[in-house]
């Protein structure tokens, strides 16, 4: 990917590569602008000993300094080693004391002083360079605006340029750490092939609708391989525009800023903005509520036009015009979405009740899938051929296989080199004719793609003998606005179970609403109303369950699930053994002797 990026600077030149807020307004910097900066962290990390291979770690939220430090990395040889922006001290100091990294580059004093507290521990360390300018620097902590003059002073430019020849697709790129939902993060090694391989096999369903003129909006993790691929090599490989939005808090504001035409993300961003707009809906008036519910019927029958990309005519032609010039039209400007050619969810299940909404309104939203071993992408929705509840058929050259117990298999230039200083866990996901064995369960329909009907670890084995996926249960639930997190209980048990996290914005509303009083949270999900609504809520959306799969007692939990808590991997997937032990308690209330 270096090397491509070098490509389109020739061909780019002055043209805006990235985009950042500045003083209230987004600023671009060129390609060539990009390069100079490239060059110089390059020539800085080869006058301090950085040789081919060796590893150099990146821990910052994303912003455009994060793209020169890696293309700088990649460029020289090196390896890159992300750590998520939101991991403690403690998690950052396992990543690098695993990786070995000699430098860490760091994003805001936070990231600093958590590397610096654990920095005795990490005899391998040699430098910290902050990429933000802060007031005070400890000893062997550098700024960035220092690293590039170093490298500029340097000027290293034939060896760097000697080294970016001699780059083999087969060469380490990256160590990217996984979540460690279950156990210790595992380094999972993806080589230059897999990244490039990766960004050809998607351009090669979407290259007629990807081109120079994109824009895109970076907001999830660098750190996580669906960015990186998806909305940053994919982005370079296109000649876009890429703009990075302040965080995740300000999303809906830097939308409407930005207007992008291609955004990446996870389910959630989707679901915050469904449940926004319904909640919006219930403060409309009479008129307004009836003209919305009407638009919402013809966007029910648009489905089929969107997903099969069908020409609309006659009477629904019509009916379609004046719902998308009195309703869609609005909403899309209003969500910064009026521009956008298509938006991916990836990273966990997308509901169908959420990808229906936004397919009807006209918002493309294709669901993915892929592992952080297959670098990402292994399937996906292709426009025209949208089946909402799948994630898609397979991309070019990938081979999805059915293990007789239900596990997915992938096969592809995507896939892994295997995991850093763990032969033996390499050898349990690798099979010997190179597929790599997910963990996920699923099945493949006649289309081709592929439905994601569970995760293998987390089946729920019934004291009856029933097995269970949770993962399909919960996404039923999470249909309800009143439900913002849930985790299903019941291996080894009579019965299924459920702790809840409401949704506090929606459930105050409907508590002040129904004269509900309360003090505290606590108060709240214990009152009798509330625990009526959710009795409800649960016998709605379990409707379409088998009688074993019934959730038949619940627990409202009054503190959200984060990862500053413990709950939630970096990737906001749930710790499900680290939620069942702190919760233990509440969980065997609900099963009594």
């Amino acid at each position: 990917m270096a090397a491509v990026f070098q490509k389109q600077v020739a061909r780019y030149g002055d043209r805006a590569c990235v985009g950042y807020k500045k003083d209230g307004r987004y600023q671009d910097i060129s390609w060539s602008g990009m390069d100079e900066m490239v060059r110089a962290i390059g020539s800085f990390l080869i006058s301090r000993g950085i040789e081919p291979g060796r590893n150099v770690a990146l821990f910052s939220q994303n912003r455009w300094e994060w793209w020169v430090v890696d293309l700088a990395i990649l460029s020289i040889g090196a390896v890159n080693v992300p750590i998520y922006a939101t991991n403690s001290s403690e998690e950052a100091q396992y990543v690098l004391e695993h990786s070995g990294s000699r430098i860490c580059f760091v994003g805001t004093q936070e990231h600093m002083e958590k590397v610096v507290k654990v920095r005795d521990r990490l005899p391998e360390l040699d430098a910290v360079v902050v990429l933000d300018e802060v007031p005070e620097k400890p000893e062997g902590v550098i700024g960035f605006a220092e690293a590039l003059e170093e490298g500029r002073r340097q000027d290293n430019r034939e060896e760097f340029d000697r080294r970016l020849k001699a780059i083999r697709p087969q060469d380490l790129a990256s160590i990217i750490y996984t979540s460690g939902t279950t156990g210790p993060p595992k380094g999972v090694m993806l080589s230059h092939g897999n990244f490039v391989s990766n960004v050809h096999q998607i351009l090669d369903d979407f290259s007629h609708l990807l081109g120079d003129e994109d824009i895109y909006l970076s907001f999830l993790p660098l750190s996580h391989s669906l960015e990186r691929t998806a909305g940053y090599y994919l982005a370079v490989g296109i000649g876009a525009t890429v703009y990075f939005a302040e965080d995740f808090s300000k999303i809906q504001e830097n939308l409407a800023e930005v207007r992008p035409t291609i955004i990446v993300s996870v389910p959630r961003l989707y679901e915050k903005i469904h449940a926004g707009i319904l909640s919006k809906l219930g403060e409309a008036s009479p008129v307004k509520r009836g003209l919305f519910g009407w638009a919402i019927g013809v966007a029910r029958d648009n489905l089929s036009y969107v997903c099969e990309d069908k020409e609309r005519a006659g009477w629904f032609k019509c009916r379609h015009a004046m719902a998308d010039k009195l309703i869609f039209s609005k909403l899309k400007a209003a969500l910064g979405m009026d521009r956008l050619k298509f938006a991916v969810s990836g990273g966990g299940p997308l509901s169908v009740s959420d990808a229906e909404f936004f397919l009807g309104m006209g918002i493309t939203v294709l669901e993915g899938f892929g592992l952080t071993e297959t670098t990402p992408v292994t399937n996906v929705n292709r426009p025209g051929m949208i089946k909402p509840g799948t994630v898609g058929p397979p991309v070019k050259d990938t081979e999805i296989k059915i293990a007789d117990d239900g596990e997915i298999l992938i096969r592809g230039p995507q896939v892994m080199l295997g995991y850093y200083k763990n032969e033996e866990a390499t050898r349990e996901v690798l099979t010997e004719d190179g597929f790599f064995c997910t963990g996920d369960l699923g099945r493949v329909d006649e289309d081709q793609c592929l439905m994601i009907t569970g995760r293998k670890k987390e089946i729920i084995v019934t004291a009856g003998g029933k097995n269970i996926a949770p993962q399909n249960l919960e996404n039923a639930l999470k249909g309800s606005r009143f439900v913002e997190q849930v985790s299903v209980i019941g291996d080894r048990r009579k019965f299924l179970s459920a702790l809840i996290v409401p949704n506090f914005e929606e459930l105050t509303k409907w508590a002040d609403k129904v004269g509900v009083s309360y003090r505290s949270r606590e108060e709240l999900v214990k009152d009798e109303k509330v625990q009526h609504l959710f009795e409800k809520v649960i016998d709605k959306y379990m409707r379409p369950f088998a009688r074993a799969e019934q959730i038949r007692k619940f627990c409202l939990l009054p503190d959200e699930w984060t990862q500053q808590t413990g709950e939630l991997t970096p990737t906001l997937k749930c710790k499900r053994r680290v939620i069942e032990e702190k919760y233990c308690d509440e969980i065997e209330c609900m099963y009594p002797q």
